[in-house]
């Protein structure tokens, strides 16, 4: 290690060159003048991209293999390689991610936010190698930390890094809600009520198997999202400026990409064609698709729920969601639906940002597409929301919910739709008839049906018992044969 040359760098900035002139950067940063200029040309979105941790680590676990890369195909000295990997594994272990300070929307295709890396991991190698920051005669944010690399390969690199990441966390509180909803399923398993189709009464079915409806939808889900992992694992990495690997050792991608795989834990191969992979965000595009379609499945399981839990005196009043917070400024004693409310609105995000990639990856021109930038923040933002609305969904609202039984019960004994039930006993045209008894007259069906001769009070008891008309004890038979043409029996 060289001893420490260091001033009090709070005192006074410093001055850093590019090739447009020289800029003043504050002592203590720890970026330098290419991210100084991002920060006077993007000043719009008002979100630095250390928002996003999973997109530091990853930009963090690039650097560090190209590093290691570098140093196997003998493009960078031993020396150097290990005081950049300290610097990457510090930013990995969660360290210095305030100093990633550039706008998510940006222009440049990633430059700036590959630029900020470059200066944070360096001016950090620097501090770990006892150096003063901006001693960049011994160690260069370009000509060392990104070695053999280019925006153009690094950035989408990382950004399907830490979306595969991203996607972790949010398929492990997928799969807590699911539970959720599965463990409500068990617990309303028992419990008649009357299904509905287009709003209007249906057969009957339990409360336990509406649950485990939602329960599979999202277990569904969840091995779709897992299945998009795939489209993540093919990487450009070595492909440099527009994939002929210009600058870079015909070994330095294999080694790259070896490395990678170490750091990551994840499984990355190496696109078959490298001109094909930077110019491309087909994979992006098909990501989004997986992740809109899994919110826009959950907004409609919450939309069932605002409906079940309707009223609680005017609606339907099945079930109650757990009161959590007063509902209106003006009605004492509302209590509104907040959660499912809130996730709907997520929902309604991603599905607005897979319009933003799917325009963004069809905009991209030749060689490359200068979009990836609001790709990276759309999708980033998408998997954090959904990720937070998973969660509030289950702890505030799922695990709370309770039945209104006397309700359910008493929709159950005064619905016509328990008829279909008996049609294999009666017919569908008696059915009917008898329905249409009951509609009008308020009266029970089965009361109805045992008074038509049509079956005795413990055949219809039998058949409309909760396991049957749930379908989770199925009846078949053939409905008896009636002679219309007959004469009516004295």
């Amino acid at each position: 290690m060289h001893e420490s040359t260091a001033i009090d760098e709070a005192v006074a900035p410093r001055l850093e060159t590019d090739s447009l002139g020289s800029v003043e950067v504050p002592g203590d940063a720890y970026w330098g003048v290419h991210t100084a200029r991002a920060l006077e040309n993007f000043p719009i979105s008002k979100r630095p991209i250390s928002v996003y941790p999973e997109l530091i680590i990853a930009l963090a676990s690039v650097k560090a293999a190209a590093a290691r890369a570098n140093r196997d195909v003998g493009a960078l000295s031993a020396e150097k390689a290990e005081w950049i990997d300290a610097a990457c594994q510090r930013i990995i272990d969660g360290d210095k991610h305030e100093q990633f300070v550039v706008g998510v929307i940006q222009g440049g295709a990633g430059t700036s936010t590959n630029m900020n890396a470059n200066e944070v991991i360096t001016n950090l190698a620097l501090e770990l190698a006892g150096y003063p920051k901006g001693r960049y005669d011994v160690l260069h944010p370009i000509d060392d930390v990104n070695r053999s690399q280019s925006t153009n390969d690094t950035y989408p690199t990382a950004l399907k890094i830490s979306l595969a990441l991203s996607l972790k966390t949010l398929l492990e509180e997928l799969e807590l809600l699911r539970r959720s909803f599965n463990a409500k399923g068990e617990e309303f398993r028992d419990i008649l009520k009357v299904g509905r189709t287009q709003l209007q009464d249906a057969v009957p079915m339990t409360l336990g198997q509406e649950f485990h409806g939602f329960a599979t939808t999202l277990g569904e889900d969840h091995a779709r999202l897992t299945e998009t992992i795939w489209l993540l694992s093919e990487i450009n990495l070595g492909a440099t400026a527009i994939g002929t690997g210009i600058t870079a050792d015909p070994g330095y991608a294999a080694a790259a990409v070896r490395h990678l795989n170490e750091i990551t834990g994840l499984s990355l191969e190496t696109a078959p064609d490298l001109i094909e992979s930077t110019s491309d965000a087909g994979a992006f595009m098909s990501f989004s698709g997986s992740l809109k379609r899994s919110a826009i499945k959950l907004s409609k399981i919450c939309n069932d729920l605002r409906l079940l839990s309707s009223g609680p005196q005017a609606g339907f009043g099945e079930i109650n969601l757990p009161p959590r917070q007063a509902g209106s400024s003006i009605m004492p004693g509302k209590v509104n639906p907040v959660i499912p409310e809130a996730v709907s609105q997520v929902a309604y995000a991603i599905a607005g940002a897979d319009v933003t990639v799917t325009m963004a990856a069809e905009a991209g021109q030749l060689q490359l597409n200068a979009f990836e930038p609001v790709i990276a923040h759309s999708l980033l933002q998408s998997i954090l929301w959904m990720r937070q609305a998973c969660w509030t969904l289950r702890v505030n609202c799922i695990d709370g919910i309770t039945a209104n039984v006397e309700r359910l019960e008493g929709m159950v004994a005064s619905s016509v739709g328990v008829i279909t039930a008996l049609i294999p006993f009666i017919g569908y045209a008696q059915a009917a008839a008898i329905a249409k008894i009951a509609l009008a007259t308020g009266r029970p069906v089965a009361d109805l049906v045992v008074e038509s001769g049509l079956m005795t009070r413990e055949a219809v008891v039998r058949q409309l018992s909760p396991k049957r008309l749930s379908g989770i004890q199925p009846v078949t038979m053939a409905i008896p044969v009636i002679d219309l043409q007959a004469e009516p029996s004295e």
